[in-house]
């Protein structure tokens, strides 16, 4: 999912249209509050900010989501009209993980999205890890359930370990494939689904952490995100 902010209804509309018709999902906001109020519902994988945004501008914005540990992760792109030096060095210095000036080419744009992804992808996966009654330690490789240490497999420890670094994110099965086991596997995307429905059994009373987001795959529910899962079996 990527979030577009953006106050121009016709370059937010072309720029929500390029990402479908590239593949990916997108939903736009046309000011800040609504953009935070569906940061409280799902994180995305990527947002495209406008400097210039009525009520709170995309420069407050991105400093919120460098403050927040929740959103700190997420790649921002800033998509404004402001080309001054200056501004790009702020907004750089600020956390921004690219910067594009309009008006800007959609092939140029798709390309810069792909490329901050996957810096994205590349970065290390936190070694301790701590999400409501589960918490994981990657050195001593233990998993840890309402202070109780549970036994997992290998791949179950790194299925846990993906989905914990990245909570609030839906992941699709195929994801889940490349990610936790080879990068070039090829398989059937039931594997995920036995790893999930055995991983929580072992989770006990906190398996509905792992929810099922039907028709796309899994995430693990971050302890700031209040909303109910649709499925757990």
């Amino acid at each position: 999912m990527i979030y577009s902010v953006e106050d121009d209804q016709a370059i937010r509309d072309l720029v929500l249209y390029a990402l479908r018709q590239a593949g990916y999902e997108a939903e736009g906001f046309e000011n800040g509050k609504d953009f935070l109020e569906a940061m409280r519902r799902k994180l995305p994988q990527l947002v495209l900010m406008d400097q210039m945004l009525p009520g709170t501008d995309g420069g407050k914005l991105l400093s919120q989501m460098r403050q927040d540990e929740r959103t700190r992760q997420i790649p921002v792109i800033m998509l404004t009209a402001k080309d001054s030096e200056m501004d790009k060095v702020r907004s750089l210095d600020a956390g921004a993980d690219d910067y594009i000036v309009k008006p800007f080419g959609v092939m140029e744009l798709l390309s810069r999205i792909r490329a901050v992804l996957r810096r994205s992808e590349k970065k290390e996966l936190p070694e301790k890890l701590s999400n409501g009654p589960i918490k994981m330690d990657v050195a001593r490789r233990e998993a840890m359930v309402f202070g109780e240490e549970v036994t997992l497999t290998n791949k179950e420890f790194r299925l846990l370990h993906f989905l914990m670094s990245y909570p609030g994110l839906v992941f699709t099965r195929e994801q889940l494939l490349n990610k936790v086991w080879d990068t070039d596997y090829v398989g059937d995307t039931r594997t995920v689904d036995m790893h999930v429905r055995t991983l929580r059994a072992k989770l006990g009373k906190a398996a509905g952490m792992i929810e099922t987001k039907r028709g796309v795959g899994y995430r693990l529910i971050s302890e700031h995100d209040s909303a109910e899962t649709e499925e757990t079996t």
